[in-house]
């Protein structure tokens, strides 16, 4: 049960793509091609440095990045945090564009099988609705949460999130994020209660070393 609540809470706010079309991997920038790539993401609430895992979850690490460098990320938001624990030990933070026109088609789908990543304590993951139809928004892990990893014992969905790297550095303000209020009465469903009162602005992604 606990897991369909989470499966059901992640994926009600995933954005429903126009198309499902898997992104022409020809297009991204040569420099998307080292193993890993980290990127800092400077926000409202403070800095967050991710790396992502090109060498694991390349369709995924390289579509964050090819948006990354389009800096189609500044000025996005994050705007929702569920806390799975009350003391905010365990929960996700999530974020990404609101402009349907800075968003590219849709990625393939890679499960947490096919890349042996998993969403334990730092992880960053792609939102989605049915497999394939990932676009931009993309959440941040506190804590271990498996119920978002694949899992073909289980019915249904059960293909779980796209995890693609880990939080290196700046993990107290994705904490911090967690721990902003929330509005009782935004969201539907089982997102009720879960939107920011006031969504956390990021303000740039710039891979590192990389300037303004």
């Amino acid at each position: 049960m606990l897991r369909l609540l989470l499966l059901l809470a992640a994926l009600a706010l995933a954005p429903s793509p126009p198309s499902a079309q898997v992104v022409d991997n020809g297009t991204i920038p040569p420099n998307s091609l080292a193993e890993k790539s980290r990127v800092r993401i400077e926000t409202s609430a403070g800095p967050i440095t991710v790396e992502v895992d090109v060498r694991h979850a390349p369709v995924t690490a390289k579509n964050f990045l090819r948006y990354v460098d389009a800096r189609r990320y500044d000025g996005a938001v994050f705007y929702r945090a569920l806390k799975l624990l009350p003391d905010g030990s365990a929960g996700l933070v999530q974020g990404g564009i609101r402009d349907a026109r800075k968003l590219y088609p849709a990625i393939r789908h890679e499960p947490t099988t096919e890349t042996g990543l998993t969403h334990d304590d730092g992880a960053i993951s792609m939102a989605r609705a049915a497999p394939g139809s990932a676009q931009a928004d993309f959440f941040l892990i506190v804590g271990k949460v498996p119920s978002l990893d694949a899992d073909a014992k289980t019915s249904g969905d059960n293909q779980g999130f796209a995890a693609f790297g880990h939080v290196v550095d700046g993990m107290e303000t994705v904490r911090k994020i967690l721990g902003q209020p929330t509005d009782p009465n935004r969201g539907e469903g089982v997102m009720k209660g879960q939107m920011l009162t006031e969504p956390v602005k990021i303000i740039s992604a710039r891979r590192d070393g990389e300037g303004v």
